[in-house]
């Protein structure tokens, strides 16, 4: 009979759901790391909240343990990729709280609108200061979504519903997926000229982490508000600092911060903040869904081997396991990287499998490209839930198959066509197991990759080298390996180096300013 450790605070449903299952369950929440590490060892699944930090260390010490589920759906608290290098499901719920957090939302800009807790408090402590709490409407306002996905399309209804026109920015938003919300898809430099209350709803990831910052602040409408019930981090706390107290922002209302618990914050205490200790999932409805949704993904997974929003595992059999897994990873590598460089809105999506990969079974190999491909905007994306998104954001995904006339004895070549323009990436296994790319743009490139990458393109010109040699040198950047691939003399080339630590902005813009230069972007596998 498997076993279940229920270590965080959930709906008593949930364990009631395992036991009809006939699945053993026990409830200790509460645990110090010390008493968790000493237990795990005993269960096949553990079912946690936010409160359990499931580490490295504790999967070392989970010999047993076959499934990790998340009532909910960041999951910051898992340590991902320790739980797949031991064979460990990570499941997560990533529906159950929309509503939920969408809600928390409009009822911070509502408060924001009309100073509702300083006016409470100030009216409760005996005091009648009608002029000081002068507030604004929201009707005929417009409110800037920062991600329209499944939280912020329903955020988008009800600010309709309060009659406010509503803008997006979201490079997965198709035209058509806005025209059925009813909302205009922006650029995100529009967004802060016309917004009047901007509301964040992305996830927190290497592109969103410090994007609402002292520049972004500069481009908004004077007096914007701003709402996160996002994620902590995409906001600079000490640039909001300022913003407020030069009047460019008129308030902000956060669920979220850079560091929490957040006992202590400059942000505290003003009249122009609103703050709430992450309540974007807190309602009875939420927990009881959530509870209930990761009660039933993990009886199944256990007791049929059925996968449901798993983050890190693929509908494969066990026969096909083996022979499918560099495949996928190939995919998944040329999706990120393709997706990495992603910056307008998907339209299609093709995935093209040569030689041997055509006589394979395509399915998870084109769930593992989309997977890579979203990721980087929706780090909370897995290869169940991608093909899902995909048709929810009008992403046309079709596949090719040839195993004659091919130049390669096996290859997968990506091509992904935005708004504005197709890109290209192509790779094969070396060796039998190890992913390269041959081909970028339909331009030939020899490269492995690493974990940090730069991608140059440039006009091919004398000293293109010599420049980005030199600039990355006086940064104390190491280069690993330095690949190159033009379409024909003079004309467009490509630079991909792979580098011993990340690149910042700040130089990555330095490095886009050299002569001949025209892009550079920082890529992380």
């Amino acid at each position: 009979m498997p076993r279940v450790l229920i270590s965080d605070d959930l709906s008593p449903r949930a364990a009631e759901i395992f036991r009809e299952r006939g699945i053993e369950v026990d409830v200790e929440t509460g645990l110090s790391e010390a008493e968790l590490l000493n237990r795990i060892g005993a269960y096949d699944g553990l079912a946690v909240r936010s409160a359990t930090k499931v580490t490295a260390k504790l999967v070392e010490a989970a010999a047993n343990l076959k499934i990790v589920g998340r009532a909910g759906i960041g999951v910051d608290n898992i340590d991902v990729n320790a739980a797949t290098q031991h064979g460990i499901v990570v499941m997560n719920t990533p529906f159950g709280n929309s509503i939920t957090t969408a809600e928390h939302a409009i009822a911070l800009m509502l408060a924001l609108a009309r100073a509702l807790p300083a006016a409470n408090a100030s009216t409760q402590a005996g005091k009648w200061e009608k002029k000081r709490f002068m507030g604004v409407e929201i009707t005929g306002k417009t409110l800037g979504l920062i991600g329209a996905g499944n939280i912020g399309a329903i955020v988008a209804n009800r600010a309709q519903g309060l009659k406010m026109r509503v803008i997006a920015h979201d490079p997965f938003l198709s035209p058509e997926r806005a025209g059925d919300l009813g909302i205009e898809k922006v650029k995100l430099d529009e967004l802060y000229r016309r917004a009047d209350f901007i509301t964040l709803h992305v996830p927190l990831t290497d592109q969103t982490r410090g994007l609402i910052g002292k520049k972004a602040f500069a481009k908004m409408k004077k007096g914007v508000r701003l709402i996160n019930c996002a994620r902590g981090g995409i906001i600079v706390e000490k640039d909001l600092l300022q913003a407020l107290d030069s009047g460019q922002v008129a308030g902000a209302a956060l669920d979220v911060f850079e560091v929490e618990p957040a006992r202590e914050n400059p942000l505290f205490g003003r009249d122009d903040v609103i703050a709430t200790p992450h309540l974007g999932a807190a309602t009875t409805e939420a927990q009881e869904k959530v509870a209930l949704q990761v009660a039933e993904q993990m009886s199944d997974y256990l007791l049929t081997g059925a996968v449901t929003n798993a983050l890190n595992m693929p509908a494969v059999t066990a026969e096909e396991a083996p022979r499918l897994r560099p495949y996928m990873a190939l995919a998944e590598l040329l999706g990120s990287f393709a997706g990495q460089l992603t910056e307008t809105g998907l339209k299609a999506f093709r995935v093209e499998f040569e030689g041997h990969a055509a006589a394979l079974n395509t399915k998870p190999i084109m769930a593992a490209a989309l997977t890579g491909l979203l990721r980087p905007m929706l780090d909370s994306v897995n290869m169940v839930s991608a093909p899902v998104i995909a048709r929810e954001r009008d992403i046309r995904c079709t596949e090719v198959r040839r195993d004659e006339g091919v130049d390669y004895e096996t290859l997968i070549r990506i091509t992904v066509t935005t708004e504005r323009m197709s890109r290209s990436v192509a790779g094969t296994l070396f060796g039998g197991a190890r992913p390269r790319i041959v081909e970028i743009k339909g331009i030939p490139v020899e490269a492995e990759i690493g974990p940090h990458m730069l991608y140059i393109t440039n006009r091919d010109k004398p000293g293109v080298i010599g420049d980005l040699g030199r600039m990355l040198g006086e940064a104390q950047v190491n280069i690993a390996t330095f690949h190159l691939g033009r379409a024909e003399q003079g004309g467009d080339a490509i630079a991909l180096l792979q580098v011993d630590q990340a690149v910042d902005r700040e130089l990555l813009d330095r490095l886009a300013a050299l002569p001949n230069v025209i892009q550079a972007k920082a890529l992380e596998f």
